[in-house]
């Protein structure tokens, strides 16, 4: 398995901040978004946040191609518009797809002798 680390600033707003994670809860997120990102290989995700940073893990297949699935992803039904709809929280250029609004982070220590 694959595990890709990229992080990303929200505004500094509470309120937009509170918006946000409401829209990112399971009984509010739009049903299409957590279905594309299945459908293009990943298998788990997880957002994390401090403050107005956020974190997200991406778990994927040995064989999953970031570029290509991204790039099919922003294809998909609703994607293009959660994309515009959150943007309005993210600190991000207007109109960024997924991928470009995400920094993917570099991995620059693992514990010695952990499993992968």
């Amino acid at each position: 398995m694959k595990r890709y680390c990229q992080t990303l600033d929200l505004k500094e707003d509470e309120q937009l901040i509170k918006e946000y994670c409401y829209w990112h809860s399971p009984e509010h997120i739009w049903p299409e978004i957590p279905e594309g990102i299945r459908a293009v290989g990943i298998l788990n995700m997880e957002i994390y946040r401090l403050g107005t940073r956020l974190f997200m893990i991406v778990e994927t297949p040995d064989d999953f191609g970031w570029d290509a699935s991204f790039a099919r992803l922003a294809t998909m039904d609703k994607q293009a518009e959660w994309e515009d709809f959150v943007a309005k929280y993210q600190k991000a250029v207007p109109g960024s797809s997924s991928s470009e609004k995400w920094q993917l982070m570099e991995c620059m220590f693992k514990l010695p002798g952990a499993s992968k």
